[in-house]
């Protein structure tokens, strides 16, 4: 019988700008991956310093027996120290528990599964709001170079800047106004002031110049000159007004009554639950990275493709 010939081996290998990008996305995920553990870690590290940790509210319900009390006491008592607490936890989370809320009696991932699309509804409505008014508002004062315009925008953001969200938000409960709307006055003021600087700046270049001295429109100059040359740092906004929208979604949940993740946030810190904390800490912490990694990313994507 004769054998066949053999085959030849077929070795299929990345280029080496794919394997490079491969390489800096695994340590990216990685470095994220470290940075949530040490967010969450440091939330359980808060709590259990806190004054007050380990007493309950409900120590203080008259119709309670002392046994009762002593019964409670003794759960709380039960509980392990911080370390063991941390070490039991990143043991559930490999396995996809990430525990029980003490003070719900429900488990966590549940909870946050309800509460974060209210949440992201908000930030969008809140980004999409912010975005529109700040970003045409500064385009506009910059294009139209009206002064008048300009004073009436800088001391509208002054304003806004001086007040906390917390007070938006009490304000927003006061005149019975939509409460996702805050978020939209929360982010406007930033995406204005940088967005009116990173404008102005980029039609001041020596070909945004050249542009204008040939009769080019407004319009044209816009699109194909200064927003080319902007939007690395417009993505780069982006990402940071992602973390301040979802920042002060907690006041404002909690505030204005809207079943979010903020809300729980703020029943999980007045009854001291270490355990729903610490993964609402983490998510806070994903997200706000998750959103300023993938800004970062898309500027040097643009950066690159450009030069």
């Amino acid at each position: 019988m004769q054998k066949g010939l053999a085959q030849p081996m077929i070795v299929w290998k990345l280029p080496a700008e794919d394997i490079d990008t491969l390489s800096a996305l695994a340590k990216l995920a990685a470095k994220i991956l470290v940075t949530v553990l040490i967010g969450g870690f440091l939330g359980a590290t808060l709590v259990r310093l806190a004054p007050g940790f380990g007493m309950d509210e409900e120590e203080l319900d008259v119709r309670l027996s002392d046994r009762s009390i002593q019964a409670l006491r003794e759960t709380r008592a039960s509980e392990p120290n911080l370390f063991v607490f941390y070490f039991r936890y990143l043991n559930r989370l490999v396995h996809g528990d990430l525990g029980t809320s003490r003070t719900l009696q429900r488990p966590v991932l549940q909870l946050i599964a309800e509460r974060l699309p209210e949440t992201l509804k908000s930030v969008a409505l809140g980004l999409a709001l912010g975005w529109s008014a700040g970003f045409l508002l500064a385009v506009a004062i910059v294009m139209s170079r009206a002064w008048l315009l300009d004073l009436v925008g800088s001391l509208l953001v002054g304003v806004l800047l001086c007040l906390p969200a917390a007070v938006l938000a009490l304000l927003f409960v006061l005149a019975q106004a939509p409460a996702r709307l805050l978020l939209g006055l929360v982010v406007f003021p930033k995406i204005f002031r940088y967005s009116r600087n990173l404008v102005a700046r980029s039609s001041a270049l020596p070909h945004v110049l050249t542009a204008r001295a040939k009769g080019l429109g407004n319009m044209r100059v816009l699109i194909w000159h200064i927003l080319p040359t902007a939007a690395p740092q417009i993505l780069a906004l982006l990402g940071v007004t992602v973390s301040v929208a979802f920042t002060a979604a907690i006041p404002m949940e909690a505030l204005c009554d809207i079943p979010g993740i903020g809300q729980l946030a703020w029943k999980a810190a007045l009854g001291r639950d270490v355990a729903l904390l610490v993964n609402l800490t983490m998510v806070v912490t994903l997200v706000t990275l998750v959103a300023n990694s993938a800004s970062d990313l898309m500027g040097r994507t643009f950066r690159t493709s450009e030069a």
